[in-house]
């Protein structure tokens, strides 16, 4: 068995761990001292851990900005193409309260963008008039490459408004003013995801969607137009190249502006044909779509558009007339086709569909898994499918084997390295060869070690952060991700008071012991999701508190989901819970987390899951419930819940607890609705699968008992994790959308001869 190392011990192995590249450490203590007393003016006598974590950002962020710059000048030589009494309670997080040492202010590449006004038809062309004006102001953060000195550049834009205050009118009132009007622009980018339940956050939300945009592609056309590296010439002027050096990826649809932007800015300011820049617009955007779900598609009403962007609605009617004309020719007369496909919707209120705007104007179309992607252009986008299938592709999804195995779990890290070398951190489909390591019973010994001293490290994390005492030999049972009723955390509510009543009923049975976590945060608005919430923190209230249950069973809801808690999270779990219907999860990335870390999966046939399946073998994971085809045949027929509860006494019990206050005491009629809707308005099919998942549960359970088949189980998984590698997935987006071949070229550092 190998020799245990420390956390610390781990940290010093350069060949794993080394991922900054730090060469010289007695010059890393110089800077840090350097800043430390020159920077922030302390000395170690007055200094705070703060003001040491500045010194320590500042000494990292000395050692990237040579790279950084240096990357910048490559690439133009180069010429590259919070919880309250169990319900959620959203707070400010003032992050930038003390400043951010990572990121550089830009005012000089500071940019106008516009919002209501009217639109002129002139002689001289459309001119979008009386507007008013918010300033974006850039700040770069450097995003440094694997051991290969690139620093690449991430900008984020900040509202400003342009002027601070009228002096001449100032007075009490015209101060108030001032003030108001200032906050009204500024607060454009200081909420993040605003409630739009409402007109006032709806109009926050499409300001922010259209101010990224607006500034970013301003940014663009003129480094564009920049003839090299920190150059304020414009000598590049024929804009018909852009798609040679500029790709802009949707993600989503909610840079779904950029189409309309690009085009303005083409047609209205740089005065190219209508045509030409369509053409433009067309070969330089690609949309990745995330979700097939209707509500979550974007639609913003015209009113909304015509008050805040005029000049954009008419580029948008144009573009849907000229779409509509070709289509019409494609299928004449056929019009229902013609309304199915058009970007304004019809209805008591007029909307614009933002996916179909961004097929439209998009030369490439993907899904981010392949049942995703097949469900696209099967069913969600078929009309538009049948007219350009040219443009239709998959990219499945992927996630960073540094930060999500390498750093987060440097344990396992270096047990893998130790076996198969270090290269599968730049190669993860070396993971393979981890299969010949799968009846060997050291590196199974190392593994299952490995995996519980995560687990006592999170147990200690839970008692010092939520006061609750957990038992580390449990299965630790992890459901964390967004809470919504399509990923179906109510399967799992359902499956812990089932296992709560049988461990009740038959208490001196060996039951296998289990911590149930579920984590996530709720949308503000989203009602229903945040009386989820308040359902397994009321659950875990009622069985936390059992002494027959004992330690046999516990449910903790995480507070704050965050990454900071998922580094945390996934390296301690064993079970990884990914039980979303079949058909609506578009692919998932904490499932690849928690398979590179060592988890099992209890899931669907669903979104990544598939393919999860494919590469691990599905007899090495726990997969249970309805097919996509199994979905359609019974939304075909017609879902009646009310005949599963009939039907199933289990669930029966485990409902009218629910409905009748048994977890609710003192408010007997609190879950009601939630009842009321999973009986009689449940689009996403809890009961049907529940029979199925109770027994795949029993399986785990069974199985968990048995920690070397466990383990050998999990080395299967690890193993099968290579195609599930963000570099796979950017190569192929290279490749494949952006016409641009990777590079591996490790560039010369700052300091080295050229």
């Amino acid at each position: 068995m190998a020799k245990p190392l420390t956390d610390q011990d781990r940290r010093k192995q350069i060949s794993v761990r080394g991922l900054a590249g730090v060469e010289n450490v007695a010059d890393l203590k110089t800077n840090f001292n350097r800043h430390l007393h020159f920077t922030l003016v302390k000395d170690r006598n007055v200094a705070t851990k703060r003001d040491y974590y500045f010194a320590l950002a500042n000494t990292v962020r000395d050692h990237l900005v040579g790279r950084w710059i240096r990357t910048q000048q490559h690439y133009y030589e180069k010429d590259p193409k919070k919880i309250v009494s169990g319900w959620q309670v959203e707070e400010a997080d003032d992050w930038l309260r003390y400043g951010n040492p990572w990121e550089k202010a830009r005012p000089e590449y500071m940019r106008p963008v516009h919002f209501y006004g009217r639109v002129e038809h002139t002689a001289d062309g459309v001119k979008w008039v009386d507007t008013q004006v918010v300033l974006a102001l850039p700040y770069d953060t450097p995003v440094p490459g694997y051991r290969n000195n690139i620093v690449n550049t991430m900008r984020l834009w900040s509202a400003k408004a342009p002027c601070d205050f009228n002096l001449k009118d100032f007075n009490v009132g015209g101060y108030i003013q001032a003030v108001l009007d200032r906050n009204l622009a500024e607060n454009i980018s200081r909420v993040l995801y605003p409630n739009d339940n409402f007109f006032e956050g709806k109009e926050l939300r499409l300001k922010q969607e259209y101010f990224v945009v607006a500034a970013t592609l301003q940014d663009i056309i003129r480094r564009f137009k920049a003839s090299k590296f920190g150059s304020t010439e414009f000598v590049r002027l024929d804009l018909s190249t852009l798609p040679n050096k500029v790709a802009i990826q949707l993600n989503d649809t909610h840079p779904a502006l950029a189409i309309p932007e690009l085009m303005r800015l083409l047609v209205d300011i740089e005065k190219v044909p209508w045509e030409k820049a369509w053409d433009i617009v067309i070969r330089t955007c690609a949309y990745t779509n995330h979700t097939v779900l209707p509500e979550a598609l974007e639609r913003w009403p015209v009113d909304l558009f015509q008050n805040l962007l005029p000049r954009h609605l008419e580029i948008i009617y144009e573009i849907n007339r000229r779409h509509l004309e070709r289509i019409s020719k494609l299928y004449p007369g056929d019009t229902d086709r013609i309304s199915r496909m058009s970007l304004i919707e019809e209805g008591d209120v007029k909307k614009i569909n933002m996916a179909h705007l961004c097929i439209v104007g998009s030369h490439a179309v993907n899904g981010v898994a392949r049942i995703h992607s097949d469900i696209i252009k099967n069913t969600v986008f078929k009309d538009f499918y049948e007219v350009d299938p040219e443009k239709f592709q998959n990219k499945t999804n992927g996630i960073t084997p540094r930060r999500w195995l390498v750093m987060c779990n440097p344990g396992l890290a270096e047990v893998i390295a130790e076996k198969i070398g270090e290269d599968y951190i730049r190669d993860l489909d070396q993971l393979k060869k981890l299969l010949e390591f799968v009846n060997d019973d050291a590196f199974i010994r190392d593994v299952a070690k490995i995996k519980q001293e995560n687990k006592m490290k999170f147990a200690a994390h839970l008692e010092a952060h939520y006061k609750v005492k957990i038992n580390p030999s449990s299965m630790f049972d992890v459901q964390v991700k967004r809470i919504h009723e399509y990923k179906r955390q109510l399967l799992n509510c359902l499956h812990i008071i089932t296992l709560y009543n049988r461990i009740k009923n038959e208490p001196n049975k060996p039951w296998t012991p289990r911590t149930i976590m579920i984590g996530g945060k709720a949308a503000p608005g989203y009602h229903t999701a945040k009386m989820i919430i308040k359902l397994i923190t009321s659950i875990g209230d009622i069985v936390n508190n059992d002494p027959v249950v004992g330690d046999r069973l516990k449910v903790i809801f995480l507070e704050n989901y965050r990454v900071t808690l998922a580094e945390k999270i996934i390296p301690a779990a064993d079970l990884s819970e990914q039980i979303s219907t079949a058909g609506t999860e578009a692919s998932g990335t904490g499932n690849m987390k928690f398979m590179l870390n060592g988890a099992l999966t209890i899931g669907t046939m669903d979104g990544a899951n598939v393919e999860m399946a494919e590469e691990a073998g599905e007899e090495n994971l726990f997969i249970f419930g309805m097919r996509v085809h199994d979905v359609e045949a019974l939304d075909k027929k017609g879902y009646d819940a009310v005949s599963y509860y009939n039907r199933v006494p289990e669930l029966k019990q485990a409902v009218d607890q629910i409905a009748g206050g048994f977890f609710s005491p003192s408010q007997p009629g609190l879950f009601k609705d939630l009842v009321n809707m999973l009986m009689h308005h449940d689009r996403f099919k809890v009961f049907a699968d529940y029979e199925d998942y109770i027994r795949c549960q029993e399986r785990v359970s069974a199985l968990y008992k048995n920690p070397k088949e466990w383990t050998k189980m999990v080395i299967h998984n690890i193993a099968g994790c290579g195609k599930f590698s963000s570099d796979r997935t950017i190569s192929e987006y290279a490749r494949e959308i952006w016409g641009m071949e990777p590079s591996l070229e490790k560039i010369a550092a700052p300091d080295d001869p050229r």
